[in-house]
């Protein structure tokens, strides 16, 4: 599955990108959500799930046009989620009273054109991604750190994959060792302190945390380097010893600064009122 996020104004959405058909699939509840401009995942969920009601008594051919994917969830965990193409989507867009409406369905237009620049130009993708940061007010020093943790973060996965690990369950497990480790709470425990539902936790990290990710990742895929660390078992044991040396250094310097590096701060947009389904 190639799946990934987008940003839009600060809301992620979920995505799919079928090679063979070069086809994009977006999650219909994370678009409904940007049109809603609904903080909260499940309220986004439940006004998605009596719109689609709503068009099957219609018989509208925009719910016989969505599919399920498999997507990430906020726990971790995949489930399998209604989809659309930016074509179907283009047209449930006017079903949703919404000051997005425009900007999203100009938004979706251009996400074919910029697909097909990015496999021929990786960095387009890159240079994305910093330009949405800045929109963010994200400062440039954050951006750099968020960008170096990635790059860590690319180079340690990839020893994942040629080392006897799956991508998916067996990637998030680790993942959520090493982080366990470090930081002393799960991935998910993580974010439940922040607010976060389907956001990308190291999108809404500190550049202490975003520094500490990636030195729990550094030190992991060193010692797993060095002793040539192959399955789960024997990647397991890197783990839990690369994020204990992050962890000493993070309790360290919590110990001399007094302040704790684990944080509750977040970018998420300002909380905005729902409009209701009449």
């Amino acid at each position: 599955m190639n799946n990934d996020l987008a940003l839009f104004e600060g809301y992620q959405i979920r995505r799919h990108y079928d090679e063979k058909t070069e086809t994009w699939w977006f999650s219909v509840v994370d678009i409904v959500r940007v049109l809603t401009q609904q903080p909260d995942y499940q309220a986004s969920r439940k006004y998605w799930k009596v719109l689609k009601g709503r068009l099957k008594k219609e018989g509208s051919q925009l719910v016989t046009n969505c599919y399920q994917l498999k997507m990430p969830a906020a726990d971790g965990k995949t489930y399998l989620t209604d989809v659309a193409t930016a074509e179907t989507l283009l047209r449930l867009v006017q079903s949703v009273p919404s000051p997005k409406a425009e900007p999203i369905k100009l938004w979706l237009a251009k996400v074919g054109y910029e697909r097909m620049q990015e496999i021929a130009d990786p960095a387009r993708s890159l240079a994305r991604a910093r330009e949405a940061w800045q929109k963010q007010g994200r400062s440039p020093k954050w951006i750099e750190q968020r960008m170096t943790g990635q790059e860590t973060r690319n180079k340690f996965t990839d020893y994942w994959a040629t080392h006897d690990i799956k991508k998916g369950d067996e990637f998030a497990i680790l993942t959520n060792l090493i982080h366990q480790e470090w930081s002393g709470v799960s991935v998910q425990g993580h974010k439940q302190i922040k607010g976060l539902k389907t956001e990308n936790l190291r999108d809404h990290m500190s550049e202490a945390e975003l520094i500490f990710t990636a030195l729990a990742e550094l030190s992991t895929r060193q010692i797993a380097a060095s002793v040539s660390a192959t399955g789960m078992v024997e990647n397991k044991a890197a783990a839990k010893t690369g994020g204990r040396i992050a962890k000493k250094a993070r309790l360290e310097l919590e110990a001399k600064t007094g302040q704790k590096v684990v944080t509750p701060e977040n970018y998420l947009p300002p909380t905005k009122p729902a409009k209701q389904v009449k």
